[in-house]
């Protein structure tokens, strides 16, 4: 966006190309607080306040009512304005890119991280091209887990990640299961993890950055020199050093699954995930295809 586009306000949404979802926040304030209705809907519960603040505890809570309640509806505006800005850039998004936009709804469980928690879903998807050749979904995906202390209260947790989803049928016979995870803990461990993962062997690579980034493993009778071959040089070379900061992917069943950790909002960090899941996808289908 250039600098003119920055600091000019537009006159209407469809006239911009927002680079993230907060581009347009500015522009859905400043119309909210432009209507007539916005006002008189803050001045009733202003005046109620202060009127209720007043005959319960004195005049000068009344007034301290009065500004508490008038930045408590402008708060409320700008999460309005907030909210529209987002679906604004989404649907912008998605009709520059020949993209599908759907709200909140459920992700088929297939790998391990559409599986986990009390209840998950996409917050947002967009269905369609994710490249040339390479149709998927690129979803914001939240997991809830729900835990309850020894006094029975409970509490929930969100996990939030961006993921691009794709279905490679064409790999499914050769590599059932692959997971390339995000590399944590101390490497002192490993044999001990191993021990825990009997239906899964551990792929080791001759990479130093690779091995620095990633836990990589298979299905346990995985035929090791076919993966071996899936893990080109240049496959190598892009996951230990051109991949997405904290991305990892999960295949399962011929449905390959990529994700970051956290929301994308903005048009560069979008492409970026689409871009990636489709490179994986693109070299499962290569090999597979030998």
């Amino acid at each position: 966006m250039s600098t003119e586009q920055a600091t000019a306000p537009p006159s209407s949404p469809s006239e911009t190309t927002p680079d993230d979802a907060n581009d347009l926040r500015g522009f859905h304030f400043k119309r909210l607080l432009a209507k007539p209705a916005t006002w008189i809907v803050t001045a009733i519960a202003v005046i109620a306040a202060g009127v209720a603040g007043a005959a319960t505890l004195g005049p000068a809570i009344g007034a301290v009512a009065v500004g508490a309640m008038f930045l408590l509806a402008l708060l409320v505006v700008f999460a309005i304005a907030d909210s529209k800005a987002e679906s604004a850039f989404f649907e912008t998004y998605a009709a520059q890119r020949g993209l599908a936009l759907s709200g909140k709804s459920p992700l088929p469980p297939a790998t391990p991280l559409l599986r986990k928690g009390d209840d998950r879903y996409a917050e947002r998807a967009l269905s369609g091209p994710l490249a040339e050749g390479v149709d998927g979904v690129l979803a914001l995906y939240t997991y809830e887990d729900e835990t309850t202390d020894s006094e029975g209260n409970r509490e929930t947790n969100y996990y939030r990640y961006t993921l691009g989803l794709v279905e490679v049928p064409e790999c499914a016979g050769r590599v059932p299961e692959l997971f390339c995870q995000r590399k944590s803990g101390l490497r002192s461990l490993e044999k001990l993890e191993d021990a825990f993962r009997r239906s899964k062997q551990r792929v080791k690579l001759e990479s130093e950055a690779l091995d620095e980034r990633y836990e990589i493993f298979s299905g346990a009778e995985q035929d090791q020199v076919w993966l071996r071959r899936l893990f080109s040089p240049t496959f190598v070379v892009w996951l230990g050093e051109e991949a997405p900061k904290k991305f990892a992917f999960e295949l399962v069943g011929g449905t390959l699954c990529c994700y970051v950790s956290g929301h994308k909002k903005s048009a560069a960090d979008l492409d970026v995930v689409g871009a990636a899941t489709a490179t994986v996808a693109k070299r499962l289908r290569e090999e597979s295809l030998e």
